[in-house]
């Protein structure tokens, strides 16, 4: 093994990320881009993705930005058909795109629970349909291809006002584990990633008084997690020998208990 290769393991991948705007998705695009990966970029703001293209490129890396709201199936079809003719298809996804919004149930958030289901699930969704075939075929052809989705460590333990996006991160690593049963011996590796708390823009969309109040109480706690350590942990994931799967990962700030 050379040192070329240690230093860019994805280099000669095709790596989609969404939710890639920022936060995680845009840590992760950047740091998948310096091992080597042709990132691909997917999220609806246009001119982050541009920003995020541009300092990719200056860093020597490549990308390619195609803005797409992956609620929208259609839009997140024609995203894929470009992958396969710009790129000749990923081997790498990283669906990653989310919204976090907690509140107490009686608060009756109806638009808030479908927002959540809306993206967390159903657009999750749209990414795995749209993107799965380029999955197979790229592993068929490259000796193995990853599909890592970003769950939550709220997927296995209780978060008071927390039930719906609880719920919407449970159907991800609950999902997950299914998808490597069927896709594991097509030489696809299935992963979900499961961090604690990090600090995003996801903490600026909470409304309710409450679970703002909780989580500045977390902050002054405990150092939470930064997008670039979950980042790290998605680009080890991808780089593991082909016959290793890391089929569920949790990763917590050191501070936090549960």
């Amino acid at each position: 093994m050379t040192t070329q290769t240690l230093a860019r393991p994805l280099a000669g991948r095709v790596a989609v990320v969404t939710g890639a705007s920022s936060g995680i998705g845009e840590a992760a695009a950047e740091h998948l881009a310096g091992l080597g990966a042709h990132v691909v970029v997917l999220a609806r703001r246009a001119d982050r993705l541009a920003d995020l293209v541009a300092r990719i490129e200056r860093d020597g890396g490549r990308a390619l930005a195609l803005a797409a709201d992956v609620t929208d199936a259609a839009a997140v079809r024609a995203a894929a058909d470009r992958v396969v003719a710009e790129l000749g298809g990923a081997d790498l996804l990283f669906n990653n795109a989310g919204v976090m919004l907690p509140a107490p149930i009686e608060e009756l958030a109806t638009d808030q629970w479908q927002h959540q289901i809306d993206l967390n699930i159903t657009g999750l969704m749209n990414v795995i349909g749209a993107f799965t075939p380029q999955l197979v075929a790229t592993a068929a052809e490259r000796g193995v291809a990853d599909l890592i989705n970003t769950s939550s460590i709220a997927a296995q333990n209780i978060f008071p006002n927390f039930a719906v996006y609880s719920a919407t991160k449970a159907y991800v690593t609950h999902l997950s584990r299914h998808l490597r049963t069927e896709l594991g011996a097509k030489n696809v590796r299935v992963s979900a990633i499961e961090p604690g708390i990090v600090g995003t823009e996801l903490q600026s969309h909470v409304t309710d008084e409450g679970a703002l109040a909780w989580l500045e109480g977390s902050k002054e706690a405990m150092e939470w997690l930064t997008p670039e350590d979950v980042a790290r942990t998605v680009g080890f994931v991808a780089s593991l020998p082909p016959r290793a799967n890391l089929q569920q990962v949790t990763i917590m700030p050191t501070g936090q208990a549960g």
